[in-house]
């Protein structure tokens, strides 16, 4: 479950570190997504 929701989340949402985002200068919903795919990720390599 957790693999194909990262996959979608690969293609569909926006990568931060491509973009060099630096998190300090974030919004509040920048650092949301990144937490929120962050969490995914590491759930689908468990």
């Amino acid at each position: 479950m957790f693999k194909l929701i990262a996959k979608f989340n690969k293609l569909f949402l926006p990568s931060f570190t491509k973009q060099k985002l630096d998190p300090t200068r974030a919004k509040k919903w920048q650092l949301a997504l990144l937490a929120y795919r962050y969490y995914i990720t590491k759930k689908s390599l468990d």
